[in-house]
C-alpha cells in the first residue's frame, strides 16, 4: 500500500547552507521515524515558500546513501496571505504495510504549528 509521509520545517535564511541543512534534517527524521528504505519509495514532493529560492532542497536527498534513483520534484506552495514564512514541506510516497495512524509525520522548528493535531508527529520537543 502506498502511504503519504508528511514533513515541514522552516530555514533561517534564504541560502544554500541553510535550505539544505534544514531539509537533511527533515528527511533524516521522516526517513528514520518511518524506518524507509529508498527501493520503498515511489516519490517525493517537495515545496518551498515563496521566499525560498537560492537553491533546489531536494538537492539534500542526494546526501543520503542509496537515493540516487528515487524521484524527487521541487514546487512552489500556494501564496496564501498570512502564511507560514521560510518553509519547507515534504510529501513522501512509500510502500509500506503500516496504518496510516502508524506514519510518523515530522514537523521542526516554526512548523510545528502546522499539524499539532498529529499525535505521533516528531517535534523539537
Amino acid at each position: 500500500m502506498i502511504r503519504g509521509v508528511r514533513g515541514a520545517i522552516t530555514v533561517d535564511s534564504n541560502s544554500e547552507e541553510a535550505i539544505l541543512s534544514a531539509t537533511e534534517e527533515l528527511l533524516g527524521h521522516l526517513i528514520k521515524g518511518n524506518n524507509i528504505e529508498p527501493e520503498k519509495v515511489a516519490s517525493v514532493f517537495i515545496s518551498t515558500t515563496e521566499d525560498i529560492n537560492a537553491i533546489f532542497p531536494a538537492k539534500a536527498l542526494r546526501n543520503f546513501s542509496g537515493w540516487t534513483y528515487v524521484p524527487v520534484m521541487c514546487m512552489r506552495e500556494m501564496p496564501v496571505p498570512n502564511a507560514l514564512r521560510m518553509c519547507v514541506r515534504i510529501m513522501m510516497h512509500v510502500d509500506t504495510e503500516i496504518s496510516q495512524q502508524e506514519i510518523v509525520h515530522v514537523y521542526l522548528k516554526g512548523a510545528e504549528v502546522l499539524r499539532p493535531d498529529l499525535g505521533n508527529t516528531i517535534t523539537n520537543s
